[in-house]
């Protein structure tokens, strides 16, 4: 039997109350244990049992406002790609909707979003002699994001290019070669901010990896030159 840390209070069940003998015709049903009734009572044993759901989540984190606005622009764009049709028959105006609103999710996910959700950013820079590379940029590791700030950009960060991706599939299985090339766009976008994202990721894994490793080197460094000082300067006065 587990030990329980905090009385259970309220919750001991009433002696049983003897029960007039039942005439021997009367059907007879056996009454459940005293503890199987008292088991049907359901009770949070975490905090995360009372923060769940969405405003659970948005609550918990550290940035909510940042956070809303990364996965607006995102469901928004989905959501004017799918339901554009119902309300207008301009194709003009559904596609720069639709390229407006992935436009705004790439520049706040890889600008905003990510540096404030996650600590990270990159970019392209061309250096002075046209050659391209790509900058990636990390915050301290003394500085951890917020569990939940993290676990929500990186389901948001892959999630939907898989949905885009699937929009894609439809569109060809359904010949609407018109809407062939907004998906292509979205896709571009969604899977740039996830590859960038992913390498600034393991950038930063290995860029504090090899400072920690150089940190604990000196120290280790410091601890035995301090040793050999320690034992000549002994020899010395012996």
């Amino acid at each position: 039997m587990s030990g329980v840390s905090e009385p259970l209070l309220q919750t001991i069940e009433p002696d049983e109350v003897e029960q007039p003998p039942a005439p021997t015709n009367a059907p007879t049903t056996p009454r459940p244990p005293a503890g199987a009734r008292a088991s049907t009572q359901q009770m949070a044993t975490n905090p995360g049992d009372a923060e769940s759901g969405i405003a659970g989540i948005f609550r918990q984190s550290a940035h909510p406002v940042v956070l809303f606005f990364l996965y607006l622009f995102r469901i928004a764009a989905i959501a004017v790609y799918l339901l554009c049709g119902f309300f207008t028959q301009n194709f003009v105006v559904s596609t720069v909707l639709v390229v407006v609103l992935l436009a705004m999710d790439f520049w706040n996910c890889r600008n905003v979003a990510g540096r404030i959700l996650v600590g990270l950013r990159y970019w392209n820079q061309v250096d002075d002699d046209g050659e391209s590379y790509w900058v990636f940029e990390s915050r301290d590791p003394s500085r951890p994001a917020n569990p939940i700030d993290s676990r929500m950009f990186w389901i948001a960060l892959y999630a939907f290019p898989l949905l885009w991706l699937a929009l894609l599939i439809v569109s060809f299985l359904k010949f609407n070669l018109s809407f062939i090339p907004i998906v292509l766009l979205a896709l571009v976008f969604n899977v740039s901010n996830a590859i960038g994202f992913t390498y600034a990721d393991r950038d930063a894994k290995e860029r504090w990896a090899k400072a920690s490793s150089v940190w604990n080197m000196g120290g280790i460094g410091g601890q035995l030159l301090g040793g050999v000082v320690k034992n000549s300067v002994g020899r010395i006065f012996k």
